[in-house]
């Protein structure tokens, strides 16, 4: 089972690309605060797809605080100085966004309920 729920803040503003295929792909970090022992805060690379990509640009930026749901992905890639590099990301499946409606009216950011998660298929 490859399963993995985050709650965090974003630690700056979503990039939204698109595949060869015209697929949106929206990837942001997500900062999340261990709740044992000393207070340490980890940070992972999300990656979403498709309309839910769309609406993560649209309405998240810095600070916005989320709730992931998805599976951990690991690949790698050779950097141009030749190394081999490797990535593990976080491959969203559901993004809920948290931000109270009172922070989301002052900073722009999407309330609690504005919006529903996409309903789509990741493209692999």
């Amino acid at each position: 089972m490859n399963r993995v729920i985050l709650i965090g803040n974003l630690t700056k503003d979503p990039e939204l690309s698109q595949t060869n295929n015209g697929l949106s792909v929206c990837k942001f970090t997500v900062a999340v605060s261990r709740s044992y022992g000393k207070q340490d805060t980890d940070f992972f690379t999300v990656i979403a797809w498709r309309a839910q990509a769309d609406n993560c640009a649209r309405f998240l930026k810095k600070g916005s605080k989320v709730a992931i749901s998805g599976s951990i992905q690991n690949r790698s890639y050779d950097g141009n100085d030749g190394n081999k590099r490797y990535v593990t990301e976080i491959v969203a499946d559901e993004v809920q966004f948290l931000t109270t409606k009172g922070a989301a009216e002052e900073d722009g950011a999407p309330a609690i309920g504005d919006l529903k998660p996409a309903d789509d298929t990741l493209p692999f």
